[in-house]
């Protein structure tokens, strides 16, 4: 019985993937967790109240549902439009939590080896290129079962991605001091594992990982796991996916240049006004 639906199964994925039109639609969930102690000052320890409203607050960065339209070769990744949060600060985003859970939308070609993401900063628009050098997978003999689809593990070294916001540890007490900078931690390289199915034979997956025989049901980065809960194989509503066009065009490195001056200079000028504050509340 197990030999006639492994026979039938594959026949139909003959026929399903040897369409010419063949398209999927993927949805995964994406789920952050923070170690809220981070967020204590001078070295006071958050409530469990406080923890439950800062849990919260931060649901919407924390938690969000993305969609992955893809073919034989190429792939569209964005946000859920009907959970996005509104932006703030001037039409920027907050923090990122997940290096790969931003609100842009992500194209890649496999084919012709193309990787871009549309995105918006403090209300400028930018078109962002990846380097689609073949990532470094180590395939392994782990199997476990996601939804009806048989998956295989395969893990990644790579550098930590320095705009995501989990991969540092504020140092506790008032402000930085040189006693102190001994206890800010930057994590330089994070470990991924990824759960892919034969059973779909594309080349792609969530956010920027792809190069897997098969497609990637789940990822797990650092503090963040992205889970897909649902396929849809030749849907009958298809989108088109094209590589997106608008924005300033920019590479990976001169963008993250951009966001982390901008950060800074934020930072900067957060500290002059409290500062400020300070001296004139001083004054007699």
């Amino acid at each position: 019985m197990k030999s006639l639906f492994t026979f039938i199964f594959t026949l139909v994925s003959i026929i399903t993937f040897g369409q010419q039109d063949f398209q999927g639609k993927a949805i995964y969930m994406s789920k952050t967790s923070v170690n809220l102690d981070n967020f204590a000052r001078g070295g006071e320890q958050l409530s469990e109240a406080r923890k439950k409203q800062l849990q919260e607050r931060m649901k919407s960065q924390l938690e969000k549902t993305f969609i992955l339209n893809f073919d034989k070769s190429s792939s569209l990744y964005k946000e859920d439009a009907k959970l996005e949060a509104p932006t703030t600060g001037g039409g920027g985003r907050g923090p990122r939590f997940g290096g790969f859970s931003g609100g842009g939308t992500k194209y890649k070609n496999t084919k012709d080896k193309v990787a871009l993401e549309a995105t918006e900063f403090f209300g400028k628009k930018f078109l962002v290129s990846d380097n689609m050098e073949q990532l470094q997978w180590e395939l392994g003999a782990e199997t476990k079962q996601i939804g009806s689809y048989l998956c295989y593990k395969a893990t990644l070294l790579k550098d930590a991605n320095p705009l995501d916001f989990s991969n540092f540890r504020r140092p506790r007490g008032g402000e930085d001091t040189e006693d102190k900078k001994d206890e800010v931690k930057e994590v330089k390289q994070v470990l991924v594992t990824a759960w892919y199915t034969p059973q779909i034979p594309v080349s792609s997956g969530p956010g920027e990982y792809w190069g897997l025989p098969g497609l990637i049901l789940e990822i797990n980065e650092g503090t963040t796991t992205i889970l897909c809960t649902e396929i849809v194989l030749n849907p009958s509503e298809k989108e088109a996916i094209e590589a997106p066009s608008k924005g300033k065009k920019i590479t990976r490195e001169k963008y993250s240049e951009t966001v982390t001056k901008k950060m800074e200079e934020l930072r900067q000028n957060f500290q002059n006004r409290g500062r400020g504050g300070n001296r004139g509340g001083g004054r007699s």
